[in-house]
């Protein structure tokens, strides 16, 4: 495609749509936000991102997951593990949320997402109390033991380059609204406590 004849971004506006956001949630009785876990490999942010849709489900309640590795699958599939590349895949993460929060649902986030200026930047995607950030802050020697998909060996095998907690930092959150160790808490519990929060607020 030709580049000087493309509508240049400046031109760009996007459409004012007549329902809004609150509108689409009052059809689903509940109010719609972004729940953002972050840890390591091997935290248990997926599989806690599960249990808890489960329970949230149970309850009635409109949910979706956004899992890292489902989305590296599909719409990330082209960006690599390098720095750069892992912060355009938090953005486009933190995006489609907001979209799904738009569209009135309670969304479960599950992703490493080692940089603060990054989760930093998806919080401000959301209005304030929309976006909940949740740091699974299980140990790292147990995250490693637990291995659970063989990334840490590879890692200091030398096999995987960038992986967070070996050759690449992870930033802890220093103001989440709520921290789950997975290794100290029972699933049920930690889903007891998040899913409380959510109705709390």
């Amino acid at each position: 495609m030709n580049e000087a004849l493309s509508m240049p971004v400046s031109r760009i506006r996007p459409y004012q749509l007549s329902l809004s956001s609150s509108d689409r949630a009052a059809l689903k009785s509940q109010r719609p936000r972004c729940l953002w876990m972050t840890g390591l490999s091997g935290a248990g942010k997926s599989t806690l991102a599960n249990a808890l849709e489960l329970q949230l489900h149970q309850l009635g309640l409109h949910t979706f997951v956004l899992d890292g590795d489902n989305l590296r699958a599909g719409l990330c599939r082209d960006l690599g593990m390098g720095a750069e590349c892992r912060r355009e895949n938090i953005r486009r993460m933190a995006e489609v949320a907001r979209l799904m929060v738009d569209a009135g649902l309670i969304v479960i986030v599950a992703a490493i997402s080692p940089f603060r200026a990054e989760r930093e930047a998806a919080r401000r995607l959301f209005a304030e109390g929309d976006f909940i950030e949740v740091y699974v802050s299980t140990p790292f020697a147990v995250c490693a033991q637990r291995d659970p998909k063989g990334l840490y060996q590879a890692a200091r095998d030398g096999r995987i380059k960038d992986f967070t907690g070996i050759d690449s930092p992870y930033e802890a959150p220093l103001g989440a609204e709520c921290e789950i160790d997975t290794q100290a808490l029972e699933m049920v519990e930690a889903c007891r406590r998040l899913s409380g929060l959510l109705i709390k607020k």
